[in-house]
């Protein structure tokens, strides 16, 4: 700490770190693959209309972005997306790779020569006009076989769960542009959820996963493995892992045709390889995360490499990268200053790319030789856009909460090189309750939250029971308990700071988006902890979403979150904010997106015309061309500087520099 460092109040501190610095930087990159020995990934374009850009590495160190404005590579099938984009490196042609890529605005899959001069992509799928048409999302380039293999979604009427999803392959050439009918269709729409198919590589075998309302992915999935028939049809599925209490994730096919896939059969997902007497052999059976919640499709969190080792993403809590020895069960980590490894590895030789944070650094791609065990960052390196010392030093906490259960958590004390608080002063917190609710806070740069700690107001990430990271009996914790368990977790981190003397009791608040907005909303309408909160595009009434209000893939996520309908329909409307908003006597921000299909607008209305003459301060702002989760910079200006208001007008804080202040009605 500096010794000239100036006395002022919490809030009050001069930050150089703006709403506009914090949204240019918003975003990570993903999907990272190789392409003729180069990486490429997709990358965030804030300033443009929030697109995203697919970018290659040119061996000479150079990024390029691989297609211009507007292009956006980006699926939407389970309005989540997954994997948008393959390519087939076409070895030794001197027109250099081909690249299909599903592009956001129509969802078509086309297909596009980067190096070939003045070239344009061209179309390889229609167009539908029933529902949400046709998307197509976990794409595998199959050259030889003049296709690519993918998971094709198709709507089959105007509702959100008119939808019918199989493994699909569909023509190089470019014949099922216009033509539906030229799309071959691989599997049978038996299940209603499928990933990408993995050919084995002889060809002869086929491996992908399905699994059916009302579970999600994490509860329970079924491995499917299949024969290819000499004309490319499938055999038979049989099941070979996987059932309603056992979740397989993500399944592929080592360098010598054995299958490897993790499951978490034991409690925790763990690595498998399928031997050939039906048995499957846990390569390194420990209570720790080989996988994770399979929110998008085509996430990898392991890559078999040509000499038999396998990089794995794991670990408990945060994460590592790792190279995994599957005859001893050895796993040696990358040396590095990550802490956190997304799910998208790739390998090339003896090369592996992952795309890896720190508290320090922002997510970049990071490239691994495997020979000499150096990681290196190869694209999208973090660039300082301030100086370091402005940023968060978050604390790793374990908090007890009810029944003593342990509770997990990132704290963020405020922190400034130039300012100190009086001494008589406690800081006010942000509890942030993240999305999901199935997911978990990693522990990584984000200057969102460092626009809040170097003005002097704390933040507190809670793992709140439910999350992931921690094995299946944590994640389980919210079976038909989310309103209460993330709810009592929550207040539990913040009151315990408070009773710590870390924060200021009178000057707690809660914020969250999507389930978190949830979490944040119910916390308003059932305890008296937090002054104030931000909700952002929530679930507020479970009533209509269960009924229709949300999309297929979390239509029937209520059954184990809540309880199924038939037998507890009152827990519905009980545990609902929308329907107790008399309760809330907290001033509070909302934010939404009109776009938003998952969790639409309907819900904060509903919210709203039951707050009319209630008294209680708060704000209600909806961004046009916004869906769930803000992309534009435009947006999160305007979304954060709203929420510093929302916390100076209700803590009575005096931000340096000024901000917009934001209206809150009564």
């Amino acid at each position: 700490m500096n010794d000239m460092a100036q006395t002022k109040p919490y809030g009050s501190w001069l930050s150089p770190i703006d709403a506009a610095l914090a949204a240019v930087h918003d975003g990570s990159p993903a999907f990272v693959g190789f392409v003729r020995g180069e990486a490429w990934w997709t990358e965030p374009r804030p300033t443009e209309g929030g697109r995203r850009t697919l970018v290659r590495r040119r061996t000479d160190g150079r990024e390029e972005s691989v297609l211009a404005a507007p292009w956006n590579v980006r699926s939407r099938v389970i309005e989540y997306g997954g994997l948008p984009w393959a390519a087939d490196a076409r070895a030794g042609d001197p027109r250099g790779p081909l690249l299909v890529f599903a592009d956001f605005a129509d969802q078509r899959l086309y297909a596009y020569e980067p190096d070939v001069p003045a070239a344009e992509p061209r179309p390889l799928t229609p167009l539908s006009g029933v529902g949400g048409g046709l998307r197509w999302a976990d794409l595998r380039v199959h050259a030889g076989r003049g296709e690519v293999w993918c998971v094709l979604e198709e709507f089959t009427g105007e509702q959100p769960t008119d939808v019918r999803r199989v493994v699909a392959a569909v023509p190089l050439d470019g014949s099922a542009a216009d033509d539906r009918g030229a799309v071959r269709e691989l599997s049978d729409a038996r299940h209603r959820f499928v990933t990408g198919p993995r050919l084995a590589p002889d060809g002869s075998r086929v491996a992908w996963i399905a699994w059916d309302h009302p579970r999600m992915p994490w509860d329970g999935t079924e491995l499917l493995v299949a024969d290819v028939r000499a004309d490319g049809t499938f055999g038979a599925p049989r099941v070979l892992a996987g059932g309603p209490e056992e979740s397989v994730v993500q399944a592929e096919w080592d360098r010598q045709g054995r299958l490897l896939f993790v499951s978490d059969r034991t409690g925790w997902w763990n690595l498998y390889r399928a031997e050939a007497d039906g048995t499957a052999l846990a390569l390194c059976p420990r209570e720790e995360e080989f996988g994770g919640p399979l929110w998008q499709l085509g996430l990898s969190w392991f890559a078999p490499l040509d000499s038999g080792l396998i990089a794995v993403v794991h670990g408990t809590g945060a994460t590592a990268l790792g190279i995994l020895d599957p005859e001893t069960g050895e796993v040696v980590d990358a040396a590095g200053p990550w802490s956190e490894w997304s799910a998208s590895l790739a390998v090339s030789g003896t090369r592996v790319a992952g795309i890896a944070a720190s508290p320090r650094s922002a997510y970049e791609v990071v490239e691994l030789d495997t020979r000499t065990g150096r990681a290196r960052v190869v694209g999208a390196a973090h660039d300082d856009p301030v100086d370091p010392t402005y940023y968060p030093e978050p604390q790793i906490r374990t908090f007890l909460g009810p029944a003593g259960r342990e509770i997990h958590a990132h704290v963020y004390p405020p922190h400034h090189p130039g300012h100190l608080a009086p001494d008589d002063e406690l800081p006010p917190y942000v509890v942030w309750a993240h999305g999901g609710p199935t997911s978990r806070a990693p522990l990584v740069l984000d200057l969102t939250i460092a626009y809040f700690t170097s003005r002097g107001i704390g933040v507190a990430k809670v793992d709140y029971g439910g999350s992931t990271g921690y094995g299946r009996a944590y994640r389980n914790r919210l079976r038909d308990q989310w309103g209460v368990v993330d709810v009592e977790d929550c207040a539990a981190v913040a009151l315990a700071l408070a009773d710590e003397g870390t924060a200021d009791r009178a000057r707690l608040a809660i914020r969250g988006g999507s389930a978190g907005g949830w979490t944040t909303a119910a916390s308003l309408t059932t305890t008296d902890v937090y002054a104030c909160g931000t909700i952002l595009y929530p679930v507020l009434d479970l009533v209509p979403w269960r009924e229709g209000d949300t999309h297929d893939f979390e239509s029937r996520y209520l059954e184990t979150l809540i309880g199924p309908w038939a037998e507890v329909p009152g827990r519905y409307e009980e545990r609902s904010p929308a329907r107790h908003a008399d309760r809330i006597t907290a001033p509070f921000l909302l934010l939404q997106g009109l776009d938003d299909v998952i969790c639409p607008p309907a819900q904060c209305e509903l919210l709203l015309e039951r707050m009319e003459r209630s008294g209680v301060p708060h704000a209600y702002i909806a961004f046009e061309g916004e869906g769930h989760g803000f992309r534009r910079a435009e947006t999160m200006i305007r979304a954060l500087e709203a929420e510093l208001s929302l916390y100076a007008q209700v803590f009575r804080l005096e931000p340096a520099g000024g901000t917009p202040t934001l209206e809150l009605a009564k």
